[in-house]
């Protein structure tokens, strides 16, 4: 079990990145623009990636009367993730240092996986209704309004994942440092559990 209590409290560790590294960013790229617009989503805050991104994509949703980029008294998640981000690594470091010294069996460590996992799901799933709201909930006075076909306005919500044309912006919605270090703390508890598991089996 020492090696899995090692690999475990490494890969809880590395969750603690989410505190200096974005989650998440939303790019918007336009002719108009030759430098994209960017943001970077942390666990507590959203920050542009250049000084003047976040006032320029203000500027541009006022137009079509969407919300302004939230602060972090503006969303109880960027009070709470933290505290979540921060419970879940210091629980798993202390499982790891429980079955470093073989206090406890490595079945811990896959609880810990799969409610870390249960967690991420809700986290995205969070995110994905903020996206929703943040391009659909329009200002009905707003300078310009666009409809689709059927009359109905236009959405302008972000893609979750990947890139989405958006009238003459493309955006693009990519995981970044946070998440991959947080991705590769659950991959090494979930190797700290095989290890244990495969160490009481032989």
């Amino acid at each position: 079990m020492k090696t899995s209590g090692f690999i475990m409290i490494i890969g809880s560790a590395l969750l603690l990145g989410l505190f200096f590294f974005p989650l998440w960013n939303i790019k918007l790229e336009a002719p108009q623009y030759p430098d994209p617009l960017g943001m970077d989503i942390y666990i507590a805050g959203i920050e542009g990636e250049e000084e003047f991104d976040i006032q320029n994509i203000d500027g541009i949703n006022h137009y079509i009367g969407m919300k302004k980029i939230p602060k972090p008294k503006d969303m109880w998640e960027f009070n709470t993730f933290p505290v979540v981000i921060g419970g879940m690594a210091v629980f798993g470091i202390i499982l790891g240092i429980l079955g470093l010294f073989g206090k406890i069996s490595s079945r811990w460590f896959l609880g810990w996986f799969i409610l870390m996992s249960l967690l991420g799901i809700l986290g995205m799933y969070d995110f994905n209704n903020w996206l929703i709201d943040y391009g659909t909930d329009l200002d009905p006075k707003a300078i310009i309004k666009l409809t689709d076909a059927n009359g109905d306005p236009l959405s302008y919500k972000p893609p979750l994942l990947g890139s989405q044309k958006i009238l003459n912006f493309t955006a693009h919605s990519y995981p970044q440092t946070g998440a991959y270090l947080m991705f590769a703390g659950m991959f090494l508890t979930l190797v700290a559990w095989f290890f244990g598991r495969n160490k009481v089996n032989n």
